[in-house]
C-alpha cells in the first residue's frame, strides 16, 4: 500500500507538537507559581492558593495599623492600678498591673497611681511651679489664714498620703480626676485655719508642737469621715510657722529681754551659789576647829580622868606597912650612900615620913669656890 506522504507528515508533526506540549507542562509544575498578573479587565489571573496568602498579608497589616492608630490596650505597671470605663460606666473592680485590652470607642482604662504621693504646701521659689507634679511631689501655695486676732500668718507643712487601690473606682467616680484637691487640698486648708484661728501669733512659735499634733488629729478625723476610705494618710509635717514683720520685731523684742532676765537671775543665782559656798566653807571650818577643840579637851579629860584613877588606884594601893618599908629601903639607900660621902647632908620629913630629902655637900661646897 503506498504511503501517503502528505498524511506522514501531517502525523509527525502532531507526535511533535503533543510531546512539546507534555515537556512544557512537566516544567511548568517544577517552576515556582508566578506573580499575578492583571488582564485586560484589570483583575488578577494568578492561581487560588496565590491570592490566599496575599489577603492574609493584607489582612495583617490592617489589623497592625488598626493596633497602631487605636491602642486598644494599655500597661499597667507596679504601683498603679486600672479602671475600665465602659460607655461611661466605671467597673467597680480596679485591673491590676499587666497588659489589659478594651474595645476602641466604647470602652476606656484609667491608669490611676497608687503609690505613696507628697504634696507640699510652702512658698519657697526653688520647688518648682505650683501645682506641677514631679515624681510624685506635688507643690501648692503656703496656707495663708488668720490668728485670733486677725493678722495673717502662712503656713508651710508637707502631707503624705496614698490612694485606696481598692476603692479606687468608686473615688474616681465620686470625686473626679481632681480626687486630690476635693479629698487632700480643702481638707489641710480647712483643718489648718481652724487649729491657727484659736491662737494669737506671738504664741504660735512657743506652741508649735501643739500645734502640729492638733493639725494632724484634725486631718486625719476628717479623712476618717470620708465613705469607702478614698485615701490613707501617712504623715502630716509642720515645718514652718511665717508670721508678720512687725510681730517678728516684737517676738524678737521679748525674747531678748527674756534672755536678759534670764542672764541676770542666772548672776544672782551663782553670786548666791558663791556666797553660799563661802559660807558652807566657813561653816565646814568651824566645825572642823570645833570637833578638834572637842577633841582635845576631850583627849584632856580622858587623860586627867586616866591620872586621877591612877592617882585613886596609887593612893588605895598604900598602907602603913607599905610606907614603912619604902621607908625603910630608902633609909637603906641613904645609908649605903654616907659610905661613900660622909659630908652629905640628909633632911629627915616631920614623922619619919619618906622621901627623904638629900643634899650633897661636897657639891655645894665645890659650887661656892
Amino acid at each position: 500500500m503506498p504511503i501517503d506522504l502528505n498524511e506522514h507528515l501531517k502525523n509527525k508533526s502532531k507526535n511533535n507538537e503533543k510531546r512539546e506540549e507534555k515537556r512544557g507542562s512537566d516544567i511548568r509544575d517544577e517552576l515556582p507559581p508566578r506573580r499575578p498578573t492583571r488582564n485586560s479587565g484589570g483583575y488578577f489571573s494568578s492561581n487560588p492558593v496565590s491570592n490566599k496568602n496575599l489577603f492574609f498579608i493584607i489582612g495583617a497589616i490592617v489589623i497592625l495599623v488598626l493596633l497602631v492608630v487605636l491602642r486598644p490596650f494599655v500597661v499597667i505597671n507596679s504601683g498603679q492600678v486600672g479602671i475600665k470605663v465602659t460607655a461611661g460606666e466605671y467597673d467597680t473592680t480596679p485591673l491590676q498591673p499587666g497588659i489589659r485590652f478594651f474595645i476602641p470607642l466604647i470602652q476606656n482604662i484609667i491608669v490611676m497611681d497608687t503609690k505613696v504621693r507628697v504634696l507640699n504646701f510652702s512658698s519657697t521659689e526653688d520647688m518648682g511651679d505650683f501645682g506641677r507634679r514631679n515624681e510624685g511631689v506635688m507643690r501648692n501655695e503656703a496656707i495663708s489664714v488668720m490668728d485670733s486676732r486677725g493678722l495673717t500668718v502662712s503656713i508651710e507643712l508637707t502631707v503624705q498620703y496614698q490612694l485606696n487601690s481598692q476603692n479606687a473606682p468608686i473615688t474616681l467616680a465620686t470625686y473626679g480626676p481632681n480626687w486630690e484637691l476635693s479629698i487632700i487640698n480643702s481638707t489641710v486648708r480647712d483643718v489648718v485655719r481652724n487649729v491657727i484661728g484659736r491662737y494669737p501669733a506671738e504664741e504660735l512659735p512657743t506652741k508649735r508642737n501643739e500645734i502640729a499634733k492638733l493639725i494632724d488629729d484634725g486631718i486625719r478625723s476628717e479623712i476618717a469621715k470620708r465613705d469607702n476610705s478614698p485615701v490613707e494618710l501617712k504623715s502630716v509635717q509642720l515645718r514652718e510657722i511665717v508670721l508678720p514683720l512687725k510681730i517678728k520685731e516684737q517676738i524678737e523684742k521679748v525674747q531678748i529681754a527674756r534672755q536678759e532676765a534670764e542672764r541676770v537671775r542666772y548672776e544672782v543665782d551663782r553670786s548666791k551659789q558663791e556666797a553660799e559656798k563661802v559660807a558652807a566653807l566657813a561653816k565646814g571650818e568651824a566645825e572642823a576647829n570645833r570637833i578638834k577643840a572637842q577633841g582635845s579637851a576631850d583627849a584632856i579629860i580622858i587623860e586627867a580622868k586616866a591620872k586621877a584613877n591612877a592617882n585613886k588606884a596609887i593612893a588605895e594601893s598604900l598602907n602603913e606597912r607599905l610606907l614603912k618599908l619604902r621607908e625603910i629601903e630608902v633609909q637603906g639607900k641613904f645609908n649605903e650612900a654616907l659610905k661613900e660621902n660622909k659630908d652629905a647632908q640628909i633632911f629627915l620629913m616631920p614623922g619619919g615620913a619618906v622621901p627623904n630629902l638629900w643634899v650633897d655637900s661636897k657639891k655645894k661646897a665645890a659650887a661656892s669656890n
